[in-house]
C-alpha cells in the first residue's frame, strides 16, 4: 500500500518526460487551466507482486496432430496422444486435462492401467512414461529410456503389473509397472521363429495374451509371421508364416480363433486347431474382375473382432478400399453378420477403438460404441442402433472447422447474454445424433464458487464468427454468425484478375463487441466492416452500404520538425461529409488496361433479405479501389453505441462513420489530422512507375497461413513493411526552422466523399517535442545500430527484435548540421518506425507449415522493396471516450483518441447532439485538436482512469430490440450510460488519467493539462504485441505480452513492474495474432491451429485452480469376472493360477542388462512430492493410519482388560472377606 502524492518525484533520466505540455503552462488565451496539478492526484495502489503468478489453466479444442488413442472401460475416460508430445484426457463435460511430455517426442501408444488411475505412454524417443492420474494435474511417476532398441508396440493385460514391449528388432521385453524396471525375461526374435528361417521377421506389430490361457502370448511380426509363445515353457506353441504383411490381430473372446488384417486389403481368420493355413480369407471391398482376379485393395490398418450375446459378432476395420476409385474419402467399415456398413469420414483415420461392456478379454465383449480418432476430428459411433448414428460431441472439437484468424475474450459479461445467445444458437443445431448419452462419462467435475460469465469469440477464414461460453474453465458453443451472407457470391475471375482473387475474401481480421448494447462489428480482409445489431425477431431488411475512398499518395519522411523555437500544433478544422452514401456497391469503372477504380472488393447484397433472429447485418462499410490499387486492409477499429459512431483506420488515414444517420463524418489522411502541427517534415515523391505491383501483394489472405507452404503470407497490416535498397540514407534530423514547409497529401477522393471544413480551431498551446531516446544524452550524439542487427527480425536466443528497434532512429542534429550515416553493403535500412503488427512473413518453398507459423522474418522480395519504400503513417489504434479535447476545456466531451504507427497520439473532440430527435437529424461535428504526446513505437492501447485510479468505462447504450413491436403508449428511447459528465463519475470535472501503451513505452497522462505523470520503458530488446488495461483484485493494471514471449504487468498509474515472466521462449505468428487479455487475470491464445490455451496471471486464481479442475479418477469397484461354470472351466483349459511375478521376477528371471534401458525417476520438488504423496507415500500414509487405528484399538482392548482384572481382584477380595466372616459360623447361624 503506497500513496503517490508527489508523482513527479519518480521521474528520472532513464524515462525522459518528453510530452507536449506541462502542468504550469496555460492555454492559448492566457487563462489558467482548471485541471488539478499532479501533486493533487491521490491514488492508493493496492496491487503488489504477490498478487501475480502465471500458469496455464485449461486447453480447449481438438488435439493437434493426434497419433494415439486409449480408453479405460471402468473409469470411462479417454486419452489422446499427439505428435508434439501432448496428451489430452477427456471425461464427462468439464473433465478435460492436458499434459505435455518434456521431451516433446511424439506419442506412439497409450495404455491405461484399467481402474488404477494411471497411464503408460510410449513415445518416439523410445521412452516409456508412467503418469499418475489420481491428481487433478497428472504428473510422471517413472520413465524408462530404451537405449539400444526402438519401441514399436506395447500391451498391458488387465489387472497385471507386467507390460509387454515389442521392439523394432523383433524382441519382446517385459517391464514391471510398479518399479518401472526391465525384467530379465526376454523373448528374442531368433528363438521365437524357427532356426531354419533365414530372414528377419521384422518389427513386432502386435502383442496380446490368449483369452484362453494367460500364459500364452501371441506375437505378430510385420512380415506376416505369427508366434504363440508359451511363457512358462519358454518355447513356441505354433508358428504361422503368411505371405502378406500383418497390420493388426484381434482375438475371439473364447481364445480359439483370431483374425488378422493384411496389407493387401484382406482379413484372415485362424483356428488354433489347425494353424497351417487360415480357414477363412475375405476381401471385404475387393471385387472379382472379368478375368477372374481380385482387384487390388488398400491395406486394412486395423481390425477388431467383438462378440455379442444376442447378435452376430462385429468386425470393424479401417481401410481396405479398392485402388481403382480415386478420391474416395477414408472409411470405417462395420460388418455385422451379413450386413456391411461403410462410414465415410471427412478426414483420414488415425486410430479407432471399440468400447465394450466388460474389461475382461475372455468374456462376451458386447460392444456398444466405436471411438474414431481422425486427423482433425473425434467422433463416436453408436453400435446399438442399426443405422449407426454418431453421438453429439460435448467437447469443443470444431474450433478449427475453418482456420481461426482472430480471437477476443470477454470476462464479467452481462448475465443475460449467455442464455440469449444459447437460445439463438440452439435453433440452428444439427440433428440426427444418437439419443443416448455421451459414453465417455468418467471423472468428476463441479461448478466452482468463483465463476462468472465469460465469452470467447473466434473469427475464421470463411468469414464465420463463433461465440463460446467460457465460464468456469469450460467451453461450449453458443452461437455462430456467418458474415458471408451479407455479400453476393464472388464470381470466378479470369486472367490477371483471377490471380488477385482472395481465396477467403470474407476472412475475419478483427472484431469489436459491446456486450451491453449487443452491437457487433466485424472487420474483413477485403477491407470491409459489417455492423450487426441483435434482435430476437426475424426481419426483412436491406443492408445499407457505405463506400469510402481512403487512398492517398504517400510521401517520405525526412526530418522531425523541431528547433529552438518549437512549432505550435494548430488544430485542423472539423469536417463534415458532403454527401451521404446509402447505396449498394457501385459498379465502378475499369480502364482499358483492366484497372479497377471506385469499386469495392466484394459486392453487398442489394435486395431485401430475410434474416433470422440473432445478429442481423445493418450496415456495411467498404473501402474502394483507387487508380487500379486495391484498398489497404483496415488496421484499427472502434465503435461506441452511446455516440452512434464508428471509426476505422489503415495505413492511408482515418474515417469516422455515423452509423445512426448512415453518413461519413470524416475521411482524411493521417497527415491531414495534424494540420499545421505535423511533427515530421515530408517531401513529395514522384509517381510510381508501376502501380500494378501493389495489387500483386495487397490482396493476400489469412487463409494462406494454413494451406500452401509455397505462398507468401502477410499479416493484417501487411502493406506497412518498409525496406530500402539504398546503401546510404539520410538520418532523420531536427528542422532548423519552425516554419519549415510541409506538403500535405492528396486523398484523391471523389467530390461526393471529400469532406469540407466547417470550423477552424486555434492552437491551444505551443510546446516542445521530445523524442524519447534513452541513449541520447546531448545534442550531436549519433545513434547507430549494432553491426550484427539485421533488417530481418532477429531470433537471438529465442527473442524477437522489434521492428521499431531496427528502425532508423531519430537523431538530434548537432551544431555541425545534418549527419549522413553510412551502412555496410547489403544492409538496407528501415525508413521509419513500424508497427509490431506490420510484419510480412515470406517463406522458402521448403518450409513446412509449422516453421511458417514460427517465423517473424520480413520479406526481402523485390515486390516489397519496390512498393514499400514509401512512408505511410498507419492508424494503429482508436478509442472513443469522454475526455478533454483541448487543454482549456473544463468539462469532458466525447472524443476520439487516435494512435499511429509513428508513436503519435492525436485527439479529436466531437460535438454530438444529446436529444434523440436531434441526434437523428443534426450532424455530428468533428474538429481534430492536434498532437497530445509521442511515444516510442506504434501506439497499441488507450485506457482512462479517474483521479482515484478507478477504470472509467466507455459510454454505451442499453440494448433495445430494433425489431420489437412498437408500443404507442411507451415510445422507445435510447438509454445511455456514462454519456453525460454527471453520470460518468462524480469528480470528472477534476480531470482524468489517460493510459497510453506503445510497442516500447507506457505513459500516464493527466488530462486536460496533457502532463505526463509517469513513463516506463517496457522493453528494449523486443516489442509489445498486445497490451490491455485489465481489472484484477478490485484494482487495475496494465498487462503486456511481448514478442520475446514475456508476459508483464505494470501497476497503474505509477507503472511499477509487478510481474515479468518469460512464458514462451519463442513467439510464433499464430500466438501473435490471437493473444488477448481480459479482466480477472486471464488471457488466451491459439496454441496450435486447433487448440485454444487459456492462462492466468492471478495468484488468487492459481490458488483456486485445483478446485476448478475436474477429477480424472473416481473410486469405482472393479467388476467381477463372470462365473464360467465347472465344466466350461475344466474343459476350457484356462489357467487361473498363472503367476507372472514368479515367472518374471528377479528371483527367477534375473536382472536385465543395464545398458538396455535406463530408469528415470519422476519429477522432483513440490510437484514430485505431491505425486509421491498420492502414490507410494499415500499408501504408506494409509498404512500408518491403519496401524494407528490398530494401535488405538489395541490400547482400548488393554484398558478393557485392565478394567476386567481390577474388577476381578475386587470380586476376589470381597469373596475372601465373606469367607472369613462366615468361616466359624454354623449353618443355622447364617
Amino acid at each position: 500500500m503506497k500513496k503517490f502524492r508527489k508523482v513527479l518525484d519518480g521521474l528520472t533520466t532513464s524515462s525522459p518526460g518528453g510530452t507536449i505540455g506541462s502542468p504550469s503552462s496555460g492555454s492559448a488565451a492566457g487563462t489558467p487551466t482548471s485541471a488539478p496539478t499532479p501533486k493533487e492526484i491521490d491514488v492508493q495502489e493496492t496491487l503488489v507482486s504477490e498478487n501475480f503468478q502465471l500458469c496455464k489453466t485449461v486447453r480447449h479444442g481438438f488435439p493437434y496432430q493426434p497419433t494415439a488413442l486409449a480408453f479405460d472401460p471402468v473409469q470411462k475416460i479417454l486419452a489422446v496422444g499427439s505428435r508434439t508430445g501432448g496428451i489430452r484426457i477427456l471425461g464427462r463435460p468439464g473433465v478435460d486435462c492436458y499434459c505435455q511430455h518434456e521431451s516433446g517426442a511424439a506419442v506412439l501408444q497409450l495404455q491405461f492401467l484399467i481402474n488404477e488411475g494411471a497411464l503408460v505412454t510410449a513415445c518416439a524417443d523410445d521412452t516409456l512414461h508412467l503418469w499418475n492420474l489420481r491428481q487433478r494435474r497428472p504428473a510422471v511417476l517413472h520413465s524408462l529410456k530404451f537405449n539400444r532398441e526402438r519401441i514399436t508396440f506395447c500391451h498391458l493385460p488387465f489387472m497385471s503389473k507386467w507390460l509387454y514391449v515389442g521392439t523394432e528388432r523383433g524382441n519382446t521385453h517385459i517391464v514391471n509397472i510398479e518399479s518401472f524396471v526391465l525384467s530379465g525375461y526376454v523373448i528374442m526374435w531368433n528363438k521365437a521363429i524357427e532356426l531354419a528361417t533365414k530372414t528377419h521377421p521384422g518389427p513386432v506389430v502386435h502383442l496380446s495374451d490368449s483369452p484362453k490361457d494367460e500364459g500364452k502370448l501371441l506375437i505378430g511380426f510385420e512380415s506376416g509371421t505369427i508366434v504363440q509363445w508359451d511363457l512358462r515353457g519358454k518355447k513356441a506353441d505354433f508358428r504361422i508364416y503368411y505371405d502378406e504383411a500383418i497390420h493388426s490381430v484381434s482375438w475371439h473372446h473364447e481364445g480359439k480363433q483370431f483374425m488378422c488384417s493384411h496389407s493387401d486389403g484382406s482379413l484372415s481368420m485362424w483356428n488354433l486347431r489347425n494353424t497351417t493355413k487360415p480357414f477363412q480369407v475375405t476381401f471385404p471391398h475387393g471385387k472379382i474382375q472379368k478375368d477372374g482376379r481380385k482387384e487390388s485393395c488398400k491395406p486394412i490398418l486395423k481390425v477388431e473382432f467383438k462378440t455379442s450375446r444376442n447378435s452376430e459378432p462385429f468386425v470393424i476395420f479401417s481401410g481396405g478400399l479398392s485402388y481403382d476409385k480415386a478420391g474416395r474419402r477414408p472409411t470405417l467399415t462395420i460388418m455385422h453378420g451379413k450386413a456391411i456398413t461403410v462410414l465415410e469420414m471427412d478426414h483420414p483415420i488415425v486410430e479407432f477403438m471399440a468400447l465394450c461392456e466388460t474389461p475382461y478379454n475372455n468374456e462376451v465383449q458386447e460392444p456398444y460404441a466405436v471411438v474414431v480418432l481422425l486427423e482433425k476430428d473425434l467422433i463416436v459411433v453408436d453400435l446399438t442402433q442399426s443405422n449407426f448414428p454418431v453421438f453429439e460431441n460435448p467437447y469443443p472439437m470444431d474450433i478449427h472447422e475453418s482456420p481461426v484468424t482472430c480471437t477476443a475474450y470477454f470476462a464479467d459479461c452481462p448475465p443475460d447474454i449467455i442464455p440469449i445467445l444459447y437460445s439463438m444458437g440452439a435453433k440452428h443445431k444439427k440433428t440426427g445424433y444418437s439419443h443416448k448419452e455421451w459414453p465417455v462419462a468418467g471423472g468428476l467435475w463441479t461448478l466452482g464458487s468463483n465463476t462468472y460469465p465469460e465469452i470467447i469469440l473466434t473469427g475464421h477464414a470463411d468469414g464465420s464468427i463463433k461465440f463460446w461460453d467460457a465460464s468456469a474453465i469450460t467451453l461450449q458453443m453458443l452461437y455462430k454468425l456467418k458474415t458471408s451472407k451479407a455479400f453476393e457470391k464472388p464470381k470466378p475471375a479470369e486472367g490477371r484478375a483471377a490471380e488477385m482473387v482472395e481465396e477467403d475474401p470474407f476472412a475475419v481480421q478483427m472484431v469489436s463487441w459491446c456486450p451491453h448494447s449487443r452491437i457487433f462489428c466485424v472487420v474483413g480482409i477485403s477491407a470491409h466492416i459489417i455492423l450487426y445489431r441483435f434482435s430476437k425477431y426475424e426481419a426483412n431488411a436491406q443492408i445499407v452500404s457505405l463506400e469510402v475512398r481512403l487512398q492517398c499518395e504517400t510521401e517520405d519522411m525526412v526530418t522531425p520538425s523541431e528547433s529552438e523555437n518549437h512549432p505550435c500544433f494548430s488544430e485542423a478544422g472539423s469536417r463534415s461529409p458532403q454527401a451521404h452514401h446509402q447505396h449498394p456497391a457501385s459498379p465502378g469503372s475499369a480502364t482499358p488496361e483492366g484497372n479497377r477504380d471506385s469499386v469495392p472488393c466484394i459486392k453487398v447484397k442489394d435486395r431485401m433479405v430475410r434474416v433470422p433472429p440473432g445478429y442481423q447485418a445493418e450496415l456495411v462499410i467498404q473501402l474502394l479501389w483507387a487508380d487500379g490499387e486495391p484498398p489497404q486492409q483496415i488496421t484499427s477499429l472502434d465503435i461506441n453505441s452511446a455516440y452512434g459512431l464508428l471509426a476505422l483506420g489503415n495505413c492511408n488515414g482515418l474515417a469516422v462513420v455515423d452509423y445512426l444517420q448512415k453518413t461519413i463524418l470524416l475521411c482524411a489522411s493521417t497527415l491531414d489530422l495534424y494540420g499545421a502541427a505535423d511533427p515530421y517534415q515530408r517531401l513529395t515523391r514522384s509517381p510510381r512507375r508501376n502501380r500494378q505491383s501493389t495489387s500483386e501483394f495487397c490482396m493476400r489472405g489469412l487463409s494462406n497461413f494454413y494451406s500452401d507452404s509455397k505462398k507468401r503470407i502477410r499479416t493484417s497490416y501487411q502493406s506497412l513493411t518498409e525496406l530500402s535498397d539504398n546503401q546510404q540514407s539520410v538520418d532523420m534530423e531536427r528542422s532548423k526552422s519552425p516554419t519549415s514547409v510541409h506538403y500535405p497529401t492528396s486523398l484523391h477522393n471523389e467530390p461526393r466523399i471529400h469532406p469540407e471544413p466547417v470550423a477552424s480551431l486555434r492552437a491551444s498551446h505551443c510546446s516542445p517535442v521530445f523524442y524519447l531516446l534513452d541513449n541520447v544524452k546531448g545534442p550531436g550524439r549519433k545513434l547507430s545500430l549494432p553491426t550484427d542487427l539485421k533488417t530481418d527480425l532477429d531470433h537471438v536466443n529465442g527473442h524477437c527484435t522489434s521492428p521499431t528497434s531496427q528502425a532508423k532512429p531519430r537523431v538530434p542534429m548537432g551544431p555541425e548540421g545534418p549527419r549522413l550515416t553510412r551502412r555496410g553493403p547489403g544492409r538496407p535500412p528501415f525508413r521509419k518506425a513500424q508497427s509490431a503488427a506490420c510484419m510480412e512473413v515470406s517463406l522458402p518453398v521448403s518450409h513446412t507449415e509449422e516453421s511458417r507459423e514460427n517465423s517473424f522474418s520480413r520479406s526481402r522480395s523485390s515486390s516489397v522493396c519496390s512498393i514499400d519504400r514509401d512512408t505511410k503513417e498507419a492508424v494503429t489504434t482508436l478509442q472513443f471516450g469522454e475526455s478533454y479535447g483541448r487543454k482549456g476545456d473544463a468539462m469532458p466531451t466525447p472524443c476520439l483518441w487516435v494512435g499511429t504507427s509513428l508513436g503519435v497520439v492525436l485527439l479529436i473532440p466531437m460535438s454530438i447532439p444529446t436529444d434523440q430527435e436531434e441526434r437523428m437529424d443534426e450532424p455530428v461535428t468533428i474538429g481534430p485538436s492536434g498532437t497530445v504526446l509521442m511515444l516510442k513505437g506504434s501506439v497499441l492501447r488507450f485506457s482512462f482512469l479517474d483521479c482515484t485510479g478507478a477504470l472509467i468505462q466507455s459510454p454505451h447504450e442499453v440494448w433495445r430490440d430494433p425489431n420489437a413491436p412498437e408500443d404507442p403508449e411507451r415510445p422507445r428511447r435510447r438509454k445511455l450510460v456514462n454519456f453525460s459528465p454527471s453520470s460518468s463519475q462524480d469528480n470528472c470535472g477534476e480531470g482524468h488519467l489517460a493510459v497510453v501503451c506503445s510497442e516500447k513505452q507506457a505513459k500516464v497522462v493527466l488530462m486536460p493539462s496533457q502532463s505526463c505523470l509517469f513513463v516506463h520503458n517496457i522493453t528494449e530488446s523486443s516489442f509489445v504485441l498486445r497490451a490491455d488495461v485489465v481489472s484484477l483484485c478490485s484494482s487495475v493494471c496494465l498487462a503486456c505480452f511481448c514478442a520475446n514471449g514475456h508476459v508483464m504487468t505494470l501497476s497503474l498509474p505509477s507503472l511499477r513492474p509487478l510481474m515479468d515472466v518469460n512464458y514462451l521462449p519463442l513467439t510464433d505468428m499464430r500466438i501473435a495474432r490471437t493473444f488477448c487479455f481480459t479482466n480477472g487475470g486471464q488471457a488466451l491464445y491459439l496454441s496450435s491451429p486447433t487448440e485454444i490455451q487459456r492462462i492466468t496471471y492471478s495468484q488468487e486464481m492459481c490458488d483456486n485452480l485445483q478446485e476448478m479442475l475436474g477429477e480424472l479418477f473416481t473410486p469405482i469397484e472393479t467388476p467381477e469376472a463372470q462365473n464360467r461354470g465347472f465344466l466350461k472351466g475344466f474343459f476350457g483349459g484356462n489357467s487361473h493360477n498363472f503367476d507372472r511375478e514368479e515367472l518374471f521376477g528377479e528371483a527367477s528371471a534375473g536382472k536385465a542388462s543395464r545398458s538396455l534401458a535406463q530408469h528415470i525417476p519422476g519429477q522432483v520438488g513440490m510437484e514430485g512430492m505431491k505425486v509421491a504423496a498420492s502414490g507410494v507415500m499415500g499408501d504408506l500414509a494409509r498404512a500408518r493410519v491403519a496401524l494407528d487405528e490398530r494401535g488405538q484399538r489395541l490400547g482400548e482392548l488393554e484398558d478393557r482388560t485392565a478394567l476386567m482384572m481390577t474388577s476381578a481382584e475386587t470380586f476376589s477380595k470381597h469373596a475372601h472377606e465373606l469367607m472369613l466372616k462366615c468361616k466359624d459360623k454354623k449353618w443355622y447361624q447364617l
